[in-house]
């Protein structure tokens, strides 16, 4: 069975995914030939760059990741059931994003989580000497977050979604009461930086690391923080989990298909006593993260879509 997975060419995690899927999948998957049983269309917002006549003679499968509700307006409505029209059926990562689809299209919805590449996300030992390569200090928590947190149009406007506001009252308030170090990486991360600036709180920033040097900030790391109000994932709950890093999240995308419950924090104010107790979890969230690892999890989707071209959804 051949499956042409459209990926968005943008150097980010779709990116990644499409190729991981790819190299793990039994089926044949290729991001160049059309000629196909199955269109994945794994970057939903790029679905017009692929003729509409040929997505509508074939089975498609649309990712949703997420929908930001204040920002789903009338045009994000009409591009989306314009797109309905071609879609056989629908694959979310988690039930947040399933709940707000399901009110506005008939299509049959499957949840599938993300995989975690375990044989990328591991866990790196002598933590002191990988804060002293990256120029962490070693008497301070240092305190991590992987992901964009500003609006790209301007640079500056917080990417509300991903909750750069409660990140930064987080911190400040762990700041008062601990020493510590932030850790920022990727793209868009303005509105954090100027905020950490405002107040005098130390961070390190480097943009774009290389993949596997992501890899050992996560082992640099005394504590991921996640603040976000809406997500698909976010990849750092599966990262986080398979390096054995302490984090902690908001209860959102996929937190309470992988962490502990005890990772999972209602209200930010109280994260001081979050912080030990996340440091006892590790373990349990890697046992947690066992059943995403890539190898059994590309299955999943490889039975959903061999389930589809059959006409058996």
């Amino acid at each position: 069975m051949k499956v042409f997975c459209h990926i968005p060419r943008e150097n980010w995690f779709c990116d990644r995914f499409g190729k991981e899927y790819q190299e793990y999948s039994t089926l044949n998957v290729s991001h160049e030939d059309l000629d196909c049983d199955l269109i994945w269309l794994l970057a939903s917002w790029c679905w017009n760059q692929i003729p509409y006549e040929i997505l509508k003679s074939n089975r498609v499968v649309c990712t949703i990741h997420h929908e930001v509700p204040w920002k789903f307006d009338e045009n994000r409505l009409n591009n989306f059931m314009a797109r309905d029209e071609i879609v056989d059926a629908y694959h979310v990562p988690c039930n947040q994003t399933k709940e707000f689809i399901s009110k506005i299209t008939s299509k049959p919805i499957y949840k599938i989580g993300y995989w975690c590449n375990n044989h990328l996300w591991k866990r790196c030992e002598n933590r002191d000497a990988i804060k002293t390569e990256f120029g962490l200090p070693l008497d301070r928590l240092v305190v991590s977050s992987f992901q964009r947190d500003t609006e790209g149009n301007d640079l500056i406007t917080p990417k509300l979604e991903k909750g750069p506001d409660l990140f930064c009252d987080v911190v400040e308030t762990l700041n008062k009461r601990r020493k510590i170090h932030v850790l920022l990486n990727g793209w868009r991360r303005q509105y954090i930086i100027s905020e950490l600036e405002k107040r005098k709180i130390p961070f390190t920033y480097h943009e774009l690391p290389e993949i596997n040097d992501v890899v050992r900030m996560y082992s640099a790391t005394d504590l991921y923080i996640v603040t976000s109000r809406v997500e698909g994932g976010p990849q750092s709950l599966l990262e986080c989990s398979a390096t054995r890093t302490p984090i902690v999240s908001t209860d959102m995308g996929m937190a309470r298909d992988v962490l502990s419950s005890g990772c999972i924090i209602d209200d930010l104010s109280g994260i001081e006593d979050t912080v030990d107790k996340s440091y006892m979890l590790t373990e349990e969230n890697y046992s947690n993260v066992i059943k995403f690892f890539i190898e059994n999890h590309v299955k999943e989707y490889d039975n959903l879509f061999r389930r589809i071209v059959e006409k058996s959804v």
